[in-house]
Protein backbone atom coordinates (compact mmCIF):
# COMPACT_ATOMS: atom_id res chain seq x y z
CA UNK A 1 0.00 0.00 0.00
CA UNK A 2 1.39 3.27 -0.78
CA UNK A 3 2.37 5.80 1.90
CA UNK A 4 1.04 9.15 2.23
CA UNK A 5 2.35 12.78 3.26
CA UNK A 6 0.57 15.56 3.78
CA UNK A 7 2.48 18.64 3.61
CA UNK A 8 0.56 22.06 4.77
CA UNK A 9 2.31 25.59 4.74
CA UNK A 10 1.35 28.17 7.24
CA UNK A 11 1.04 32.05 7.60
CA UNK A 12 -0.88 33.93 10.24
CA UNK A 13 -4.10 31.41 9.87
CA UNK A 14 -4.31 29.66 13.22
CA UNK A 15 -8.19 29.12 13.28
CA UNK A 16 -8.07 27.87 9.58
CA UNK A 17 -4.87 25.68 10.40
CA UNK A 18 -6.33 23.99 13.80
CA UNK A 19 -9.43 23.27 11.40
CA UNK A 20 -7.48 21.58 8.46
CA UNK A 21 -5.45 19.64 10.83
CA UNK A 22 -8.26 18.57 12.71
CA UNK A 23 -9.92 17.22 9.73
CA UNK A 24 -6.88 15.52 8.74
CA UNK A 25 -6.43 13.63 11.78
CA UNK A 26 -10.65 12.77 11.66
CA UNK A 27 -10.33 11.48 8.11
CA UNK A 28 -7.29 9.81 7.38
CA UNK A 29 -8.45 6.29 8.58
CA UNK A 30 -6.35 3.46 7.61
CA UNK A 31 -3.81 5.84 5.68
CA UNK A 32 -1.98 7.31 8.98
CA UNK A 33 -0.16 10.22 6.47
CA UNK A 34 2.65 11.52 7.60
CA UNK A 35 1.65 15.53 8.23
CA UNK A 36 3.98 18.45 7.68
CA UNK A 37 3.54 21.81 8.71
CA UNK A 38 5.93 24.62 7.78
CA UNK A 39 4.99 27.86 9.21
CA UNK A 40 6.45 31.12 7.70
CA UNK A 41 7.46 33.15 10.78
CA UNK A 42 3.41 33.50 12.02
CA UNK A 43 2.60 36.11 14.84
CA UNK A 44 -0.49 34.66 15.70
CA UNK A 45 0.75 31.89 17.53
CA UNK A 46 0.62 29.34 15.29
CA UNK A 47 3.46 27.24 15.94
CA UNK A 48 2.67 27.12 19.45
CA UNK A 49 -0.78 25.46 18.56
CA UNK A 50 0.62 22.76 16.34
CA UNK A 51 3.46 21.68 19.72
CA UNK A 52 0.13 21.88 21.94
CA UNK A 53 -2.98 20.89 20.43
CA UNK A 54 -0.73 18.34 17.67
CA UNK A 55 2.24 16.52 19.37
CA UNK A 56 1.92 13.92 16.32
CA UNK A 57 1.96 16.60 13.36
CA UNK A 58 5.78 17.51 12.58
CA UNK A 59 6.62 21.26 13.04
CA UNK A 60 9.01 23.50 10.90
CA UNK A 61 8.78 26.56 12.46
CA UNK A 62 10.50 29.24 10.05
CA UNK A 63 11.93 32.61 11.57
CA UNK A 64 10.32 34.83 9.11
CA UNK A 65 8.16 34.15 5.95
CA UNK A 66 10.03 32.32 3.46
CA UNK A 67 7.74 32.35 1.21
CA UNK A 68 5.21 29.81 -0.20
CA UNK A 69 7.34 27.98 -2.92
CA UNK A 70 10.45 27.63 -0.33
CA UNK A 71 8.08 26.40 2.45
CA UNK A 72 6.52 23.62 0.39
CA UNK A 73 10.33 22.44 -0.65
CA UNK A 74 10.82 22.27 2.99
CA UNK A 75 7.93 19.94 3.52
CA UNK A 76 8.50 17.77 0.01
CA UNK A 77 12.55 17.41 1.22
CA UNK A 78 10.95 16.27 4.38
CA UNK A 79 9.27 13.40 4.14
CA UNK A 80 10.14 10.04 1.73
CA UNK A 81 6.00 9.24 0.86
CA UNK A 82 4.72 7.25 -2.25
CA UNK A 83 2.19 9.75 -2.73
CA UNK A 84 2.32 13.73 -1.02
CA UNK A 85 -0.31 16.08 -0.56
CA UNK A 86 0.28 19.63 -0.80
CA UNK A 87 -2.49 21.24 1.38
CA UNK A 88 -2.99 24.79 2.32
CA UNK A 89 -3.68 25.71 5.67
CA UNK A 90 -6.75 27.47 4.19
CA UNK A 91 -8.35 23.89 3.42
CA UNK A 92 -9.44 20.84 5.03
CA UNK A 93 -10.34 17.27 3.88
CA UNK A 94 -14.22 15.63 4.35
CA UNK A 95 -15.33 12.34 4.85
CA UNK A 96 -13.34 10.14 2.02
CA UNK A 97 -11.07 12.50 0.26
CA UNK A 98 -7.92 11.39 1.30
CA UNK A 99 -8.68 8.06 0.34
CA UNK A 100 -10.11 9.15 -3.09
CA UNK A 101 -7.20 10.55 -4.26
CA UNK A 102 -4.78 7.78 -3.14
CA UNK A 103 -7.27 5.24 -5.13
CA UNK A 104 -7.14 7.30 -8.12
CA UNK A 105 -3.60 7.32 -7.99
CA UNK A 106 -3.44 3.84 -7.80
CA UNK A 107 -5.51 3.39 -10.91
CA UNK A 108 -4.25 5.71 -12.76
CA UNK A 109 -0.18 4.66 -13.29
CA UNK A 110 0.19 7.95 -15.82
CA UNK A 111 -0.98 10.07 -13.34
CA UNK A 112 1.52 12.15 -11.67
CA UNK A 113 -0.79 14.80 -10.08
CA UNK A 114 -4.74 14.49 -8.84
CA UNK A 115 -7.00 17.20 -7.30
CA UNK A 116 -10.05 17.12 -6.03
CA UNK A 117 -13.11 19.33 -6.25
CA UNK A 118 -12.58 22.13 -4.06
CA UNK A 119 -16.07 23.54 -2.39
CA UNK A 120 -16.27 27.22 -0.86
CA UNK A 121 -17.47 27.28 2.86
CA UNK A 122 -21.25 27.90 1.98
CA UNK A 123 -20.90 24.48 -0.32
CA UNK A 124 -20.99 26.10 -3.54
CA UNK A 125 -18.10 24.79 -6.24
CA UNK A 126 -15.23 26.54 -6.30
CA UNK A 127 -13.62 26.85 -10.02
CA UNK A 128 -10.06 25.59 -9.54
CA UNK A 129 -8.54 24.81 -13.10
CA UNK A 130 -6.93 26.50 -15.63
CA UNK A 131 -5.20 25.45 -18.66
CA UNK A 132 -1.48 27.04 -18.51
CA UNK A 133 -1.89 30.96 -19.21
CA UNK A 134 -0.53 32.80 -22.45
CA UNK A 135 0.43 36.59 -22.72
CA UNK A 136 -2.52 37.16 -23.80
CA UNK A 137 -4.52 36.01 -20.96
CA UNK A 138 -2.24 37.48 -18.33
CA UNK A 139 -2.60 40.71 -20.03
CA UNK A 140 -6.06 41.03 -19.56
CA UNK A 141 -6.13 39.38 -16.14
CA UNK A 142 -3.33 42.31 -15.32
CA UNK A 143 -5.52 44.82 -16.75
CA UNK A 144 -8.55 44.41 -15.27
CA UNK A 145 -10.40 43.41 -18.25
CA UNK A 146 -10.91 39.12 -18.05
CA UNK A 147 -14.53 40.55 -17.45
CA UNK A 148 -15.11 43.10 -19.83
CA UNK A 149 -13.87 40.07 -22.42
CA UNK A 150 -15.36 37.00 -20.88
CA UNK A 151 -16.75 35.47 -24.02
CA UNK A 152 -13.40 35.80 -25.64
CA UNK A 153 -12.37 32.07 -27.37
CA UNK A 154 -9.03 32.28 -25.09
CA UNK A 155 -10.09 33.37 -22.16
CA UNK A 156 -12.61 30.95 -21.71
CA UNK A 157 -10.82 27.84 -22.81
CA UNK A 158 -8.12 29.63 -20.22
CA UNK A 159 -10.77 29.85 -17.24
CA UNK A 160 -12.08 26.70 -18.43
CA UNK A 161 -15.66 28.78 -18.21
CA UNK A 162 -17.54 26.19 -20.12
CA UNK A 163 -17.30 23.29 -17.50
CA UNK A 164 -18.06 23.07 -14.17
CA UNK A 165 -15.75 21.08 -11.94
CA UNK A 166 -18.27 18.72 -11.47
CA UNK A 167 -16.91 15.78 -13.96
CA UNK A 168 -13.32 14.14 -14.22
CA UNK A 169 -11.11 15.40 -16.53
CA UNK A 170 -7.52 15.97 -17.82
CA UNK A 171 -6.41 19.50 -16.61
CA UNK A 172 -2.99 21.86 -17.19
CA UNK A 173 -3.09 23.41 -13.93
CA UNK A 174 -5.06 22.36 -10.43
CA UNK A 175 -4.53 25.10 -7.71
CA UNK A 176 -1.93 23.82 -5.44
CA UNK A 177 -4.11 24.55 -2.54
CA UNK A 178 -4.98 20.58 -2.65
CA UNK A 179 -2.89 19.18 -4.78
CA UNK A 180 -2.02 15.26 -4.76
CA UNK A 181 1.55 14.51 -6.33
CA UNK A 182 2.97 11.09 -7.32
CA UNK A 183 6.93 10.91 -5.58
CA UNK A 184 8.13 9.41 -8.80
CA UNK A 185 6.27 12.37 -10.88
CA UNK A 186 8.26 15.08 -8.89
CA UNK A 187 11.43 13.83 -8.77
CA UNK A 188 11.13 14.34 -13.02
CA UNK A 189 9.37 17.66 -12.87
CA UNK A 190 11.74 19.45 -9.09
CA UNK A 191 10.16 20.58 -6.64
CA UNK A 192 8.35 24.11 -6.12
CA UNK A 193 10.57 27.29 -8.31
CA UNK A 194 11.38 29.03 -5.13
CA UNK A 195 12.19 32.00 -7.64
CA UNK A 196 8.57 32.43 -6.91
CA UNK A 197 7.83 32.85 -3.89
CA UNK A 198 4.20 33.58 -4.28
CA UNK A 199 1.97 32.60 -7.44
CA UNK A 200 3.06 30.92 -10.63
CA UNK A 201 5.10 28.14 -8.56
CA UNK A 202 1.93 25.44 -8.64
CA UNK A 203 1.86 26.80 -12.75
CA UNK A 204 5.35 25.59 -13.65
CA UNK A 205 5.21 22.42 -11.37
CA UNK A 206 2.21 21.42 -13.45
CA UNK A 207 3.86 22.57 -16.70
CA UNK A 208 7.31 20.96 -15.86
CA UNK A 209 4.93 17.48 -14.91
CA UNK A 210 3.31 17.38 -18.43
CA UNK A 211 6.50 18.42 -20.45
CA UNK A 212 8.00 15.36 -18.26
CA UNK A 213 4.83 12.87 -19.92
CA UNK A 214 2.77 12.39 -17.28
CA UNK A 215 -1.03 13.16 -16.86
CA UNK A 216 -2.83 15.89 -14.12
CA UNK A 217 -6.27 15.29 -13.09
CA UNK A 218 -9.26 16.53 -11.81
CA UNK A 219 -11.66 14.56 -10.23
CA UNK A 220 -14.83 15.29 -7.96
CA UNK A 221 -15.02 11.79 -6.36
CA UNK A 222 -12.08 13.84 -3.65
CA UNK A 223 -14.20 17.09 -1.91
CA UNK A 224 -12.17 19.35 0.66
CA UNK A 225 -13.00 22.86 1.83
CA UNK A 226 -11.40 25.91 0.83
CA UNK A 227 -11.06 29.44 2.45
CA UNK A 228 -10.09 31.24 -1.05
CA UNK A 229 -7.22 33.98 -0.54
CA UNK A 230 -7.24 33.63 3.68
CA UNK A 231 -3.16 33.73 3.36
CA UNK A 232 -2.36 36.25 0.33
CA UNK A 233 -5.33 38.65 0.90
CA UNK A 234 -3.04 39.66 4.08
CA UNK A 235 -0.42 41.07 1.53
CA UNK A 236 -0.53 44.83 0.82
CA UNK A 237 -2.55 44.96 -3.00
CA UNK A 238 0.57 47.42 -4.23
CA UNK A 239 3.16 44.36 -2.83
CA UNK A 240 0.96 41.82 -3.54
CA UNK A 241 0.71 42.88 -7.66
CA UNK A 242 4.23 43.28 -7.74
CA UNK A 243 4.90 39.74 -6.60
CA UNK A 244 2.12 38.37 -9.16
CA UNK A 245 3.96 40.28 -12.14
CA UNK A 246 7.87 39.65 -11.13
CA UNK A 247 6.37 35.74 -10.33
CA UNK A 248 4.98 35.95 -13.54
CA UNK A 249 8.24 37.38 -15.44
CA UNK A 250 10.32 34.42 -14.24
CA UNK A 251 7.65 31.46 -15.12
CA UNK A 252 7.16 33.24 -18.88
CA UNK A 253 11.30 33.45 -18.55
CA UNK A 254 11.83 30.01 -18.00
CA UNK A 255 9.07 28.43 -19.75
CA UNK A 256 8.67 30.43 -23.17
CA UNK A 257 11.88 31.96 -23.90
CA UNK A 258 13.81 30.32 -26.65
CA UNK A 259 10.79 28.54 -27.72
CA UNK A 260 8.90 31.42 -29.33
CA UNK A 261 10.33 34.09 -31.76
CA UNK A 262 12.48 36.45 -29.74
CA UNK A 263 10.58 39.68 -31.09
CA UNK A 264 7.84 37.87 -30.20
CA UNK A 265 8.94 37.08 -26.71
CA UNK A 266 10.30 40.52 -26.46
CA UNK A 267 7.01 42.15 -27.75
CA UNK A 268 4.80 40.62 -25.16
CA UNK A 269 7.79 41.32 -22.28
CA UNK A 270 7.29 44.95 -23.16
CA UNK A 271 3.45 45.42 -23.21
CA UNK A 272 2.97 43.35 -19.98
CA UNK A 273 5.66 46.19 -18.14
CA UNK A 274 3.39 48.56 -19.63
CA UNK A 275 0.21 46.98 -17.96
CA UNK A 276 2.22 46.24 -14.66
CA UNK A 277 3.15 50.06 -14.63
CA UNK A 278 -0.62 51.21 -15.06
CA UNK A 279 -1.49 48.65 -12.48
CA UNK A 280 0.91 49.85 -10.06
CA UNK A 281 -0.24 53.57 -10.38
CA UNK A 282 -3.54 52.57 -9.98
CA UNK A 283 -3.25 51.03 -6.78
CA UNK A 284 -0.61 53.68 -5.71
CA UNK A 285 -2.45 56.39 -6.46
CA UNK A 286 -5.75 55.21 -5.02
CA UNK A 287 -5.28 54.03 -1.65
CA UNK A 288 -7.53 51.16 -1.74
CA UNK A 289 -7.94 49.97 -4.88
CA UNK A 290 -8.79 46.40 -5.30
CA UNK A 291 -6.73 43.66 -7.63
CA UNK A 292 -9.60 42.43 -9.27
CA UNK A 293 -8.98 39.15 -11.02
CA UNK A 294 -5.10 38.46 -10.35
CA UNK A 295 -6.78 35.65 -7.66
CA UNK A 296 -10.16 34.09 -9.10
CA UNK A 297 -9.96 31.17 -10.20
Amino acid sequence: MPTLSVSVVNWNNRDLLAACLDSLLAYAGELQPEIVVVDNGSSDGSAELVRRRFPQVALIANPANFGYAAAINQALHAVAADYRLLLNADAAALPGSLQALCAFLDSHPRAGAVAPQLLYPDGRVQPSCRAFPTPLTVLLDMLNWSGRFRNLRALREYRLTDWAHDTERQVDQPMSAALLLRAAALEQAEVMDESCPLFFNDVGLCYRLKRAGWEIWFTPTAQMVHHLGAAVNQVPPARRLQSWYSCWVHYYRRHFRGRVNPFVFWGWRALLAVAFAAQWLRIVLRPGARLRGLLGR
